[in-house]
């Protein structure tokens, strides 16, 4: 499906040069102390001895400068069981010693309805996160694995990547995860990457700079008017021309430090 995003005019006001500006926020303050803000990846203290080391290839610097690491904010075990009706559910491995209570836990996590798996035999999850990334030109943010980050317990699976316009699409983002091996648990650790975020614009040349956003009148009303609207269709993405007609000509102020 071909869709043209006429919000940005790269001629007026300065668009298209410089560096690309994208604000993150959190949907909800609530617990707010438990999300780090995402870091560029930057591998620090490394060998930058040798003229020829990686840590000094000008490609390897600007593709990590590129992407920008979400960390976990929760210790989880994760198993998957059914019960005597063959319903699958999630198994709290760590039980009454585990850092999250029962009931929190189901806030957060979810285990996608069966009927909607993209494979029969792996079950799909969804870890809710408050975090949400906005820009006032035309900037696609794409949601991917930590594949710079080494786990000496691999993940029994994948995650679910995606790429979409944040300009006139911003939601809050979840870590997804297709399970392949449910003998094998999912854990996961406070503060480790959870996932990769990467934006690109039209000139991708262009570096990017990530600040922290103002939750706006104006950015609550339009996140608002697009919230949801996944459970009424089947091509969101058919709705980004309405989007853009409700769109405010700014939602992106960067937050005020005192």
């Amino acid at each position: 499906m071909q869709i043209n995003l006429e919000f940005e005019r790269p001629d007026e006001d300065g668009k298209g040069s410089g560096p690309v500006t994208v604000g993150w926020f959190l949907t909800k303050d609530k617990g707010a102390i438990l999300y780090d803000p995402p870091e560029r990846l930057i591998f620090r203290q490394t060998n930058k001895s040798h003229a020829k080391s990686a840590s000094r290839c000008p490609a390897v610097i600007q593709m990590e400068s590129r992407y920008f690491v979400v960390k976990c904010p929760f210790d989880l075990q994760i198993g998957f069981g059914r019960d005597d009706k063959g319903r699958g559910h999630l198994i709290n491995r760590n039980g009454t010693a585990s850092p999250v209570r029962a009931n929190k836990l189901n806030e957060v996590l979810t285990l996608v309805n069966e009927a909607e798996w993209r494979f029969a035999d792996r079950p799909t999850i969804q870890l809710s996160l408050p975090y949400c990334f906005i820009a006032d030109e035309t900037v696609y943010l794409t949601q991917l694995g930590t594949f710079a980050h080494y786990r000496p317990d691999p993940l029994p699976g994948t995650i679910f990547g995606g790429r979409f316009p944040l300009n006139i699409w911003p939601r809050p983002l979840m870590w997804a995860f297709e399970w392949h091996d449910i003998t094998k648990d999912i854990v996961l650790r406070r503060g480790e990457p959870l996932f990769y975020v990467q934006f690109e614009a039209f000139d991708p040349a262009r570096p990017v700079q990530v600040v922290e956003a103002e939750r706006t009148a104006e950015l609550d009303a339009y996140l608002e008017k697009i919230s949801g609207v996944v459970n009424y269709v089947n091509q969101t993405f058919g709705l980004f021309k309405a989007a853009e007609a409700a769109r405010p000509e700014r939602l992106l102020t960067p937050k005020r430090r005192g």
